[in-house]
């Protein structure tokens, strides 16, 4: 294999799995502002993020009633 396909293909992989890492990092005020937002019910889609808690709560309680019911 040549040597220049070689470098571009190895530099694309490299830069491929190196921009995930690029994630912005939540500031403790930004968490802090979104748990006021979400004890308030202000948060941007608050309906479908309060209908995704709620059947995560669901599934989490049928989960402990099955292992409740294995043992």
């Amino acid at each position: 294999m040549k040597p220049l396909p070689l470098l571009l293909a190895t530099t694309a992989l490299v830069a491929l799995f190196s921009l995930p890492a690029c994630e912005k990092q939540e500031t403790t005020s930004e968490k802090v502002k979104d748990r006021v937002n979400d004890a308030l019910d202000n948060r941007p889609g608050e309906p479908v993020l309060d209908a995704a808690e709620d059947t995560k709560d669901a599934v989490k309680d049928a989960a402990d009633d099955v292992k409740d019911a294995v043992r």
